[in-house]
């Protein structure tokens, strides 16, 4: 049996590589709103972090990475 051509190889590794990437993204989508209901729950961003064993910058940062992704509100007020 002959093996796959080149092309077909990277183009399905393409793919693969798409694939990761959503489910990467639509897991931090999950992972930053339960950090979220900690932060409701508990009261602060510190007491997440402590609660899960991390700093507080690194749930901090999460949180923040989050929010640059999202879109803005089609709602809000515009400077324009």
């Amino acid at each position: 049996m002959e093996p796959k051509p080149w092309r077909d190889r990277v183009h399905e590794e393409e793919e693969l590589l798409a694939q990761l990437n959503r489910l990467v993204s639509e897991s931090a989508t999950r992972r930053a709103k339960a950090l979220r209901d900690g932060v409701k729950e508990l009261g602060s961003v510190a007491e997440v972090a402590r609660v899960l064993g991390r700093s507080w910058n690194a749930v901090d940062k999460a949180l923040k990475k989050h929010d640059r992704k999202k879109a803005p509100d089609p709602d809000a007020a515009t400077t324009e």
